[in-house]
């Protein structure tokens, strides 16, 4: 008896252990589990309201959206990344949480459509980027709200809105409170100084006198600013291959150099771009990489054209890119293969072992190696590893991400 004892005992401690809790499964990254990650930025009860909350994300703030049903909590998920990678969407996640006006987005680990509903009793997990646990209520203020839409004022968005409604007239009605949430109207115009070109980018929000961000909006298309006690603001600009501009203005009476007002009532704020010059360092904060891998992911492609336009643009440019690392320990680093051009693939990698620095080091030069290969002249760029030497947080930080970073600094203009 004590040995089928021991038996049973041993099997259920052989179960708990092999189902890894939410916090060592982002410390693993990508796992065997095929179920993606989506990081999700609003649950909606309504067929209607997803599609108008989608269509406002869309056309308002220019982001790639899309939603699907989650079955088992009878929810239209809206959902902005989907990822076989967990890490990067807690990463993702936290980012919106922090730089955007989508403050409770959070990741669903499992499937939705009808991909979930063909997946027998698989039922995923939604996750809270900062702690790691599982929620147990995506929405807690969903018990609450009967027939009601409900607007951040803070942020002009519909959060916790899910209407029990039938009555369409009515929910089309409240869901038009969306386009009337109090404040002013800006136009952030960003533009290259050289040529006065248009130039994609957004812009932060600060509110000066509490030191708190208020959020980010999109360059060149009219915003609504939230009217919540405001006085002093500051818009920070920061694009990639530009020198930062921040403008300083009243938020009651936003009068300043250039500052106008369109034919739409809007107040134009001018944000005039020069690239960067001689001694400038620029963090490329939208390269990111495999787990281990100096391989870049998919959607590092922008920000590494966007370096590449910058070189094309001024042929005297020299410049030097770091390689940084969260921590110096030493562990598997996956390349790329030899004459291989995947640089944002995994296919076609070979595996080793190597420190920190070393991996930083390679990091930094795949992203040399596809300036090359786009004709750009060797003697322009250099490199420097740093591993972990030069850490922006401290490794554990719930931010330590950020310390995997490639920066740019400009040796000659």
């Amino acid at each position: 008896m004590n040995l089928k004892l021991f038996a049973l005992v041993g099997i259920f401690l052989l179960g708990v252990l092999a189902e890894p809790t939410n916090a060592a499964r982002l410390e693993q990254g990508p796992t065997d589990d095929d179920r993606p990650n989506y990081v999700v930025i609003g649950a909606f009860r309504m067929y209607k309201n997803a599609i108008r909350f989608t269509d406002h994300a869309h056309k308002d703030l220019k982001m790639d959206v899309k939603f699907e049903l989650n079955p088992y909590r009878k929810l239209y998920y809206v959902y902005v990344l989907s990822t076989d990678d967990q890490t990067l969407a807690i990463n993702e996640a936290k980012r919106l949480r922090e730089q955007s006006e989508f403050r409770d987005t959070w990741v669903y680990f499992g499937t939705l459509g009808k991909n979930a509903a063909d997946g027998g009793n698989v039922v995923g997990q939604d996750i809270h980027p900062v702690t790691s646990q599982e929620l147990v209520e995506v929405n807690k203020v969903d018990a609450e709200v009967k027939n009601e839409t409900t607007v951040d004022s803070a942020s002009q968005t519909v959060t916790n809105a899910l209407p029990n409604t039938t009555n369409s007239d009515a929910t089309e009605e409240k869901m038009k409170s969306l386009d009337d949430a109090s404040g002013k109207n800006f136009l952030f115009k960003v533009y290259r100084a050289t040529d006065n070109a248009a130039i994609d980018g957004d812009v932060n929000a600060i509110d000066t006198e509490k030191t708190r961000k208020i959020g980010t909006y999109k360059a060149n298309v009219p915003v609504k600013l939230p009217n919540s006690k405001l006085k002093q603001v500051s818009f920070v600009c920061e694009v990639f291959g530009y020198r930062k501009v921040q403008r300083d203005v009243d938020y009651n009476n936003p009068e300043a150099e250039g500052i106008t007002k369109d034919e739409n009532g809007s107040t134009v704020v001018p944000f005039e771009l020069v690239r960067l010059q001689k001694g400038d360092i620029a963090v490329m904060y939208n390269v990111y990489f495999f787990k281990d891998a100096a391989i870049m992911r998919p959607e590092s492609r922008y920000e590494v054209n966007s370096l590449l336009d910058m070189l094309n643009e001024n042929p005297k440019y020299k410049i030097r890119l770091h390689g940084h690392t969260n921590g110096g320990a030493t562990g598997k680093v996956i390349s790329m293969a030899k004459d291989s051009q995947n640089f944002f693939s995994l296919n076609d990698t070979k595996d080793g072992f190597g420190s920190a620095k070393q991996l930083s080091q390679e990091r930094a030069d795949i992203i040399r190696k596809y300036m090359l290969s786009k004709g750009v002249d060797p003697s322009r760029i250099e490199i420097k590893a740093w591993g972990g030497k030069r850490p922006i947080h401290d490794k554990h930080s719930p931010r330590a991400q950020e310390n995997v970073r490639v920066e740019v600094e400009i040796l000659e203009d």
